[in-house]
């Protein structure tokens, strides 16, 4: 009986682990991108030639109701910025036009949990990786040299439209 405890135990525990390290439930329900650098290198597309090291975690926080993003990078002392007229669907699912003055971040668009295209001018270039990954490597561990995806290499299809404004749109 201790044994079959122990097992269902760990099972348990590793499947909260599991879903922790995929960042698919989040206590604030917000959604963060862990961002890397490649220190004494370059990058060539997701692989960094020399050292990659954790950079910033930008954050998402939606929402519906009010048809806002706010975002923030975790631990700055930046202040947070703030996407409104969003077209939202979940913490995965949105889509914000960009505005003047708005502070620099890394999307305007989230598509299936991850940033979607770049706007050149708008969203500041970026390499990310998974959550797991991103502590692994903000603990000193240098198990990796390729990023997960980017701003320029892997730009998901967006799947919301945003409505075009009546001067932009064509005669019948």
């Amino acid at each position: 009986m201790y044994k079959a405890i122990v097992f269902v135990l760990v099972i348990v525990i590793g499947l909260g682990i599991f879903i922790w390290a995929s960042d698919r439930i989040t206590m604030e329900g917000e959604r963060t991108v862990y961002t890397v650098k490649c220190e004494q290198g370059a990058w060539e597309g997701l692989h960094c030639t020399g050292r990659i090291v954790a950079g910033d975690r930008h954050r998402f926080r939606s929402s519906r109701s009010r048809k806002e993003v706010v975002y923030w990078i975790a631990g700055s002392p930046m202040a947070s910025g703030k996407f409104t007229e969003c077209q939202i669907t979940d913490r995965d699912q949105w889509l914000c036009p960009p505005r003047a003055g708005e502070i620099a971040t890394i999307t305007h668009e989230m598509s299936e949990g991850r940033p979607a295209r770049h706007l050149e001018g708008a969203d500041t270039p970026f390499h990310a990786v998974n959550k797991w990954k991103w502590w692994a490597l903000d603990m000193g561990l240098p198990l990796f040299s390729n990023a997960d995806f980017s701003s320029s290499m892997n730009p998901r299809a967006h799947k919301a439209t945003l409505p075009v404004p009546p001067a932009e749109q064509k005669p019948k």
